[in-house]
């Protein structure tokens, strides 16, 4: 399955490794899963990461100086793409963009906006119901 990340659950990952969203993210690296990460969300980690958590910047870049083996990084098209729904929160377009340019089975995200967006493909899901899918599709 191809996974695309959200920058939320990235974080959460890196900030709290025995949660759901870090489990979630261990099972889309894993095989036969292909991680997909965008140059956009991982700008927005940076910004997250320095502005809320400034005194864990150091540990956050060697996490992800470690996950970046794991995926694929795909670089965020500026313009619209073929299809590409429009959300109500403009700031997700790029993260849906990312994912339909990578074509991405399946988005994990925490973000109620893109949950709610009623795509279906790629599907949307949380950490929680990422992690059900993967045990289900085994």
């Amino acid at each position: 399955m191809r996974c695309f990340v959200d920058s939320n659950v990235i974080i959460s990952a890196g900030i709290f490794p025995n949660s759901v969203p870090a489990d979630a993210l261990r099972k889309a690296v894993s095989m036969p899963n292909t991680t997909i990460v965008s140059d956009y969300a991982l700008d927005e980690v940076h910004r997250v990461i320095n502005k809320k958590f400034p005194s864990k910047v150091g540990d956050f870049e060697t996490f992800l100086y470690r996950l970046m083996f794991d995926v694929e990084l795909v670089f965020t098209p500026d313009d619209s793409v073929a299809d590409e729904p429009n959300l109500r929160d403009i700031n997700d377009q790029p993260i849906l963009r990312a994912a339909l340019v990578a074509n991405a089975d399946v988005l994990i995200t925490g973000d109620r906006d893109l949950l709610e967006s009623g795509i279906s493909s790629p599907q949307v899901v949380t950490p929680a119901k990422f992690l059900e899918i993967s045990e289900n599709s085994h």
